[in-house]
């Protein structure tokens, strides 16, 4: 009976051995390699660099909050957008510190010169904390405080949101969104343009 045990033993830990090396070593591998060589740009984090420098990543929002860009979503992620403490606030419909925060931002929002409806995305944080879009529609609503802060022309600001949408995966995963740090980008490479352009 002992010499069963052993002899059953000997192929279950080689196997395990086997296993184990396959999955949690060659696998591994294979797909970082195939993803950095198809990849690349997504494997390094989506970073953008600007003369050499990492101003930051198309995954991770960033805190624009002067009237010259247009400003970011509230986050819940440490003291905002802070990637090390990445999550909502996991405060429920009915907290007052929510609703006082949401409250907050409505009134920043109200003062920024947004008269009508305000959407939800400009003063709810998201899951994650980190989140580096918003609709088209918060992203237009900002447009006359942009423009007055950057003495630039209004249909102008809105060809460049326009431009900005990015639609749905596939035509149906997901919703039209605009990437602010792109489209803040891109607003301060048009104050750098020479006149006419």
């Amino acid at each position: 009976m002992g010499s069963d045990f052993i002899s059953g033993l000997r192929p279950a830990l080689v196997l395990t051995l086997l296993l184990t090396v396959l999955t949690c070593g060659v696998y591994p591998l294979v797909v970082m390699g195939i993803g950095k060589v198809a990849f690349a740009h997504q494997a390094e984090g989506s970073l953008i660099v600007d003369n050499g420098v990492v101003t930051g990543s198309e995954l991770i929002g960033q805190s624009f909050t002067t009237d010259r860009y247009f400003n970011s979503r509230p986050s819940a992620a440490g003291k905002g957008y802070d990637p090390t403490s990445s999550s909502g606030s996991n405060l429920g419909p009915t907290s007052k510190a929510l609703a006082d925060r949401i409250k907050g931002d409505v009134a920043l929002r109200r003062s920024q010169g947004i008269a009508g409806p305000i959407p939800a995305d400009l003063v709810t944080a998201s899951a994650s904390g980190l989140d580096p879009d918003l609709s088209p529609t918060a992203v237009i609503v900002q447009i006359p405080r942009v423009a007055r802060a950057r003495k630039v022309a209004e249909n102008d600001l809105r060809t460049l949101v326009e431009q900005n949408v990015q639609h749905p995966l596939l035509g149906f995963i997901g919703e039209d969104h605009v990437n602010l740090l792109a489209l803040n980008r891109q607003l301060d490479a048009l104050a750098k343009a020479p006149a006419g352009h």
